[in-house]
């Protein structure tokens, strides 16, 4: 079957479904295949962590270690990873042989920011995930730009269906099942840090702004890469900025 009829047939099944089903039924999909869990362990991301463990803890679940995140990030990963139980995690980083050939010096991002997210996020997850038949994302509709519109399932831009448990997720109900399950928070949060991505790109949140508003602050970029669509660069205003 097409994979974008297939991931229609799923959006029609699952129109009903809660996060938990998706999940459940995704990860044991045979027309799918095997199924990763791609986290950032960001702000949002032990949710679907903590879904997963319940479910599968043997649920391959892919870091992207861009090796410019925040300390407090690594740290938060190794410990969310220890107490879900999570069995088969995969840190992934971008090789040594691509970074000295093209950012040797560590300093794409400062003018280039597309550039160095396809070296350091695009281009290894493409490579992580060439085992996988899908993958599961904690995208969300609220977060805006792209994502208004999204499915539950979705046909990606290479030979893979993308699924999206959270799509219909409000920033209230994160926080709800954060509370009910007792699951720990990002440290960045506390500190004003509402959406986390890598440390030379991501700022402190102002009272009122949107989330995503300290991701690439002062540049008309809303996507790292992973989510890009027929392989390329999305460029939209985010919300709160000016068109």
């Amino acid at each position: 079957m097409p994979l974008k009829e297939l991931a229609e047939r799923r959006n029609l099944l699952h129109r009903k479904s809660d996060a938990e089903t998706v999940l459940k039924h995704a990860l044991d999909d045979e027309q799918i295949g095997r199924v990763a869990l791609v986290s950032s362990f960001g702000a949002e991301s032990v949710v679907l962590l903590h879904m997963v463990a319940q479910i599968d803890p043997s649920t391959p679940v892919l870091f992207l270690d861009t090796e410019m995140l925040f300390p407090e990030t690594l740290q938060y990963q190794k410990d969310v990873a220890e107490t879900l139980g999570l069995t088969d995690m995969r840190v992934i980083r971008p090789s040594r042989a691509t970074l000295m050939e093209r950012d040797v010096d560590g300093i794409l991002h400062t003018f280039d920011t597309d550039a160095c997210c396809t070296l350091r996020k695009a281009e290894p997850l493409e490579n992580a995930l060439q085992e996988f038949g899908g993958w599961i994302t904690g995208r969300k509709r609220v977060q805006g730009g792209q994502r208004a519109q999204m499915p539950l399932y979705e046909k990606d831009e290479g030979a893979r269906i993308k699924i999206n448990p959270l799509a219909d997720w409000t920033p209230q109900m994160i926080a709800g099942y954060m509370d009910a399950h007792n699951l720990p928070r990002h440290p960045l949060v506390s500190r004003g840090f509402k959406s986390i991505g890598c440390a030379p790109c991501t700022t402190k949140v102002a009272e009122g702004e949107d989330p995503r508003a300290g991701r690439w602050r002062g540049q008309n970029k809303v996507e790292c890469g992973i989510h890009f669509e027929n392989g390329k660069v999305i460029r939209e205003t985010k919300i709160g900025d000016a068109a």
